[in-house]
């Protein structure tokens, strides 16, 4: 059964740039534009890791962060950061809220892919 990642990002051709890493690599991909959405996909769906960016209308990405955190059933899915944020305190902000790799852009997907398999549990 393959692992199951979310995608919250504002920008469509993201998206679809890493969905398509993703599905190469074996992976379903669910997709949300802004981190309001991406609240909306966690409905009891099995997700095995979120990919977020930081800066995105109606809610930011660190924000999303801590609502995900705060869910009992998403506690605990890893979520990687990808975003044009490389700053050491925004770093900081994402992993106090819980991120657990952060990746700046523009990223080359195999680096997306390495972090990916790394925190997907079996």
């Amino acid at each position: 059964m393959s692992k199951t990642i979310l995608i919250v990002d504002d920008s469509s051709s993201l998206r679809t740039v890493v969905r398509m890493a993703l599905a190469r690599a074996g992976y379903t991909v669910i997709e949300a534009g802004d981190g309001e959405e991406g609240l909306t996909k966690l409905d009891g769906t099995k997700i095995n890791l979120i990919v977020s960016d930081v800066n995105m209308p109606r809610m930011d990405g660190i924000t999303f962060l801590t609502h995900v955190k705060a869910h009992p059933r998403y506690k605990f899915t890893p979520v990687v950061m990808l975003t044009t944020e490389g700053q050491d305190a925004m770093k900081e902000k994402g992993r106090a809220a819980g991120a657990k790799a952060w990746i700046v852009k523009p990223f080359n997907p195999p680096v997306l892919l390495d972090a990916v398999a790394k925190l997907v549990l079996p």
